[in-house]
């Protein structure tokens, strides 16, 4: 089983912009490839920060910001690394209320620049192909379930689990793993078990699902 990462969402050809490019090429270039906001970068294109829509529109209202990238930049820049998993994208986007983010090298350069869109396509998967990564990576490949065991039912990225699991301990897990698949919107958690391997008894069946997960 294998998230994709920022690596694989991002548009690696980033539109960029040096510090003296003035305010009005900076409003034609977020027009021109319908973008909110652009990274600014020195002659070895490291990011020294991003102009967006909001820098640009609080320069003119505020009247304090000067007529090039270098005025109107919010800087440092806040950058992603390649390597990151798309909700380690999300987490910091959400957390700094941005919507791009430039991704940078080792070496600090940009190599491209993901955004809250690019994020989105994950939740276009098909459903079919988020219930084989589940039946196959998730339940046979990573847990060695049979298949046969545990019903998986995918609808707009919401999975629904049922069947019977051999031990309690399993059900949180399974649960954990299909949240993690690229795509899947819910979890609905209807497993049952055989043993219950958390207490001390063991003997306690379960029945039915606890319910929805996020």
């Amino acid at each position: 089983m294998r998230q994709r990462s920022v690596a694989d969402l991002m548009t690696p050809e980033a539109v960029t912009v040096q510090r003296g490019t003035t305010f009005k090429e900076i409003a034609r270039l977020l027009d021109e490839y319908d973008i909110t906001a652009v990274p600014v970068v020195d002659d070895a294109h490291r990011p020294l920060g991003v102009v967006s829509e909001a820098d640009l529109l609080h320069g003119r209202i505020s009247g304090s910001g000067g007529d090039t990238a270098d005025d109107l930049m919010t800087s440092p820049a806040v950058v992603a690394q390649p390597q990151w998993s798309a909700v380690d994208a999300a987490r910091v986007m959400e957390d700094r209320h941005i919507k791009r983010l430039p991704v940078v090298d080792d070496q600090g350069r940009l190599i491209g620049v993901i955004s809250r869109s690019d994020l989105l396509q994950l939740f276009l998967r098909r459903d079919r192909a988020i219930q084989e990564e589940i039946v196959e990576d998730v339940l046979a490949g990573t847990l060695g379930v049979s298949p046969a065991s545990v019903s998986v039912d995918v609808t707009d990225g919401r999975v629904t689990l049922s069947g019977t699991l051999a031990r309690r301990s399993l059900v949180p897990v399974v649960v954990r793993l299909c949240e993690s698949v690229d795509g899947v919107v819910k979890v609905v958690d209807r497993l049952s078990f055989e043993q219950d391997d958390t207490s001390s008894t063991g003997r306690t069946p379960r029945t039915g699902g606890q319910g929805v997960t996020n």
